[in-house]
């Protein structure tokens, strides 16, 4: 075995100094030419100045060199193919030449690596009158003729023998060999490396293919072992014995070689494993930084144009670009992806534009049962991750980290994740190895910004919470897939009516698809997505979600909304009946209307909508009612408050800072937007909250 020395790039010579070239004095040309010999080519470099000086080859320079002390000259290191030591020479050093070699064939290997007179490892399979046959390897049996052999070794005894004689019908003649001092090499076929991207065309035939284990499934029958390489995935099979792990020395995450037959396998491809084995050193390095280089080649996001306008959007660009490479990186080297968002229309419709991208991606490099194994989208109640979340997808991905030898996810947080209450969950997520990204427009706090591989947001634009979830989720999900864009470029509008946004934006998106989606239309989607993400819990609904938003049978898509608008507000009539008259309400020192309702008294529990949406709706009508005037509406509980505001120049998470510092003993937390956002305290401690909390809102501007 060979390598090439690093120290002198394998020429052997290691450069010292260089010198003035003493035949043409520097110039490069030659001092003199007789022109009777030169050829017709030779004459046209004279006429136009390209010949050159023979010595220093044009340069003018001459080289002064020493042979190399690091390789002895020779500019290649040669090593012992059985053990490894460096040999001046030659495939073995002087100890193994001198020791008789047993030759050990790998699974794969057929007559075409037998060689007659050669030594090989075998285990007795059988007896019979005539003889004693062996095992070479799984497929070459051979036998000692009575005649050749003076006793009876065992069944399953390993023996040496020697290749005596390959008949023309592949009977394998051998003699029996007694050694006591040998050297055992490996004997491998030697097969040009396939990619996945090939194998259609050597089904049944033997290939090599080398690349990275991602996924390691026990069936009832064969062990599946995923591997990944440059161009994709395939799965390849390994029996040992029924329902037993074959191979199991090979773990998840490791390179290995594999030699085997590609066969299509219901309509998949599938490799029937002869022999596998995990590489080491610089073979296994090679593979893997080739996978890695070509992956991020691959993993590259589509170069788009924004559906709309906007200066923050084209601001965030490269955050976005970064967010979907990170997200397509994650398909190409199956590690499973779990996208977080919080359960409103903003939320749901950025998730899905996501998912809606990545489905076909999926299925692409890892089978039509990829979405199954390396994808979830998972709802949050609450606009941030909680603990109880995190504990879900650890709990999750242990599991199928131990059932499958998956990697831990890519864990992307949708509408949530921006503020220092994610920090609890995300140091947990972090401990296991979970990275983390954000894609979020409620104001961010710079806390968790170390702990992300990327934080999109428009407040790192110069923007605000007006550019939706939605609309930068539908964007990343273009740049992760364009040819989505037809059935998702209404999301943004959905979002943007279920976020109420006033930016310039929203109003694009809106115009974008008016031709199919009235605003009427929109609101209703928006509205029945609240409807079902409140009975939906914690569960995606994709298929009620996708009806929702018409990314299947319009029909259906027409019918659903129809039922859940009508059936969500009859539910908020009723709830208002009841909540309005008890709503409280007096002006401010700064002129704001403030409006407060005890949702836990004075609204129905455990329906919907809850509390944050049923303060909502009462903010609505009291907008309508106040016309033009600033106009706060507090709906509190026990040990909550919701916040919803218009015209009053707030700071929700500041007001929560300060809460916090300033009432002790209350365990004030909380966040949101600027001007809508919730507030957390302990019950016994309400009223001090209230009153600072109303004091801090008359002293806020107004607009």
């Amino acid at each position: 075995m060979t390598t090439e020395c690093t120290a002198c790039k394998g020429t052997g010579t290691i450069i010292l100094s260089e010198k003035e070239c003493s035949d043409c004095k520097g110039t490069g040309k030659p001092k003199a030419i007789s022109l009777d010999q030169l050829s017709e080519k030779d004459l046209g470099k004279l006429m136009g100045g390209g010949i050159k000086c023979a010595k220093c080859g044009g340069t003018g320079r001459i080289s002064v060199t020493e042979p190399c002390k690091n390789c002895a000259g020779r500019g290649k290191f040669f090593t012992c193919t059985v053990c490894g030591k460096e040999t001046t020479k030659g495939d073995l050093c002087e100890t193994c030449a001198k020791k008789p070699l047993i030759h050990v064939l790998s699974a794969e290997c057929d007559t075409r690596e037998l060689e007659v007179g050669k030594v090989y490892e075998g285990k007795v399979q059988g007896h019979a009158n005539f003889g004693v046959f062996v095992d070479l390897n799984p497929q070459l049996r051979g036998l000692i003729h009575s005649s050749n052999i003076s006793f009876l070794p065992e069944i399953g005894d390993k023996i040496f023998v020697e290749v005596k004689n390959i008949a023309s019908n592949g009977n394998i003649e051998l003699l029996p060999k007694s050694l006591k001092e040998f050297q055992l090499i490996e004997v491998e076929k030697q097969l040009p490396r396939r990619k996945t991207i090939e194998l259609s065309k050597y089904l049944g035939k033997l290939v090599h293919l080398s690349g990275e284990v991602i996924q390691i499934k026990q069936t009832g029958g064969p062990t599946i072992f995923t591997i990944s390489d440059e161009d994709g995935t395939v799965q390849c099979a390994a029996f040992e014995k029924a329902g037993e792990r074959a191979y199991p020395e090979i773990k998840s995450e490791t390179i290995v070689k594999v030699i085997g037959e590609p066969s299509m396998r219901n309509g998949a491809m599938q490799v029937e494993i002869r022999a596998m084995k995990q590489l080491w050193g610089g073979d296994a390095t090679g593979i893997k930084e080739q996978i890695e280089s070509a992956i991020d080649r691959r993993a590259e996001p589509h170069d788009i144009q924004f559906l709309v306008k906007s200066e923050v959007l084209e601001k965030l660009k490269p955050r976005m670009r970064n967010a979907a490479k990170l997200i397509r990186k994650a398909v190409f080297k199956s590690r499973p992806i779990i996208i977080r968002h919080h359960a409103d229309a903003d939320g749901i419709t950025s998730a899905i534009a996501i998912e809606r991208a990545l489905l076909p991606l999926l299925r692409e490099v890892g089978g039509s049962d990829a979405d199954r194994h390396f994808y979830r989208r998972s709802p949050s109640k609450a606009p941030f991750y909680e603990l109880e979340d995190v504990t879900k997808d650890l709990t999750f991905a242990l599991e199928d980290q131990e059932r499958f030898s998956q990697k831990m996810p890519l864990v992307v947080l949708m509408d949530n994740g921006a503020t220092e209450e994610d920090m609890p969950a995300m140091k947990q997520a972090i401990i296991y190895g979970v990275d983390i990204m954000v894609i979020d427009h409620h104001h961010p706090d710079g806390t968790i910004d170390s702990m992300v591989l990327e934080h999109v947001n428009p407040a790192y634009a110069g923007g605000d919470f007006g550019i939706t979830t939605g609309m930068i989720g539908t964007e990343i999900a273009r740049m992760i897939n364009p040819e989505i864009e037809e059935e998702i470029k209404h999301l943004p509008a959905v979002s943007a009516v279920g976020d109420r946004s006033a930016a310039p934006e929203a109003e694009f998106y809106k115009a974008l698809v008016a031709d199919k989606y009235k605003p009427e239309d929109l609101k209703n989607m928006a509205l029945a997505i609240d409807y079902e993400a409140f009975w939906q819990r914690f569960n995606d609904g994709r298929g009620i979600m996708n009806d929702i938003l018409n990314l299947g049978s319009n029909i259906r898509h027409q019918q659903i909304v129809k039922l859940l608008c009508e059936q969500a507000n009859a539910a908020i009539t009723e709830q208002l009946e009841a909540s309005m008259p008890n709503v409280k309400t007096q002006k401010l020192a700064n002129g704001a209307i403030m409006n407060v309702i005890d949702v836990e008294n004075f609204a129905h529990k455990f329906t919907f909508p809850p509390p944050g949406k049923t303060s909502g709706e009462i903010h609505d009508r009291l907008c309508s009612q106040y016309n033009g005037q600033p106009v706060v509406t507090i709906g509190y509980g026990p040990d909550f408050a919701v916040l919803r505001s218009r015209g009053v120049k707030m700071n929700i998470p500041q007001i929560v800072k300060e809460l916090h510092a300033e009432i002790k003993g209350a365990g004030v937390s909380g966040g949101g937007h600027l001007v809508v956002g919730s507030i957390k305290f302990v019950e016994g401690m309400r009223k001090e909250v209230l009153a600072k909390l109303a004091e801090k809102i008359g002293a806020a501007g107004t607009q």
